[in-house]
């Protein structure tokens, strides 16, 4: 077979030049190349966080997908994180869902976060397992009820707290379903899942980086990993003098930043 002439070689290193037609992740939404960061097919929600925005897919938290968020433990920062994206929901008179918190909501701190309690549905289990089986296993009603408020396409964003020993066929499903969703769909599960595999196109791990921040590493996304984790200033929950107490505490050594900022909460709250 004879050479081809050097008008048709492609050119070298694989770019397409002027006359060789698109760039190849051009020519669909889904397409993107691995130094790129993913491209969304539909609309993405703002954080609220600048430097976070600039590190996910379309600068925002995707819809029509899930995203798990991995805890150590509940109450890291995680609802002021997604605080500023859900208060943005109601804004547009679209309701919240929050299926099995691990604990009751309290309505003045999510109040102080924006948040409008009458657009704010919880969902339990209507026979809900008592702790440690709570956290390992998940409760077939709360899943079932989850699985049907995403088809239906009627949910502004959805919270749920999911359990270790979810089946892989149950988290396939809800990403399925979650396609029918138009906004974001947020799994809140433990941080020992993190090498586990999931069907969830975007995961992050939060942990404290100390009083009022939070440390965000991105697991997965559709793109290259970053080089490095986040650190949010998350808006404050502590007054000025435990806040001071909390980084004093920190700045001799004494105890952890995460546990700084416990014991400063509980001082600042103690009678």
């Amino acid at each position: 077979m004879p050479p081809l002439p050097p008008a048709a070689l492609p050119p070298p290193g694989g770019s397409r030049a002027a006359g060789h037609g698109p760039a190849p992740e051009s020519l669909h939404p889904a397409l993107w190349r691995a130094h790129q960061l993913g491209r969304p097919g539909v609309a993405v929600v703002a954080s609220g966080f600048g430097a976070l925005d600039a590190q996910l897919p379309g600068g925002g938290w995707p819809a029509g997908a899930l995203t798990e968020l991995l805890l150590p433990h509940a109450g890291v920062g995680e609802l002021r994180l997604l605080a500023p994206a859900l208060a943005a929901l109601q804004g547009q008179q679209r309701c919240v869902m929050w299926f099995d918190p691990p604990a009751a909501p309290c309505a003045w701190a999510l109040g102080a976060l924006g948040l409008d309690l009458q657009r704010l549905v919880v969902v339990r289990a209507r026979n809900p397992l008592k702790s440690p089986a709570r956290t390992l296993l998940p409760a077939a009603d709360v899943l079932w009820a989850l699985e049907q408020a995403l088809k239906s396409g009627h949910v502004g964003a959805v919270l749920a707290w999911l359990p270790a020993r979810l089946p892989a066929d149950a988290l396939r499903r809800l990403q399925l379903a979650a396609q029918s969703h138009a906004g974001p769909v947020f799994m809140l599960r433990d941080a020992q899942m993190r090498s586990r595999p999931s069907a969830a196109p975007l995961r992050l791990l939060l942990a404290s980086a100390g009083p009022d921040l939070l440390r965000v590493t991105l697991l997965k996304r559709r793109g290259p990993p970053p080089a490095q984790p986040l650190t949010l200033a998350l808006p404050a929950v502590l007054s000025a003098p435990a806040l001071a107490r909390a980084l004093q505490a920190v700045g001799q050594g004494e105890v952890s930043a995460a546990s700084a900022a416990a014991a400063a909460a509980r001082r600042a709250t103690t009678p």
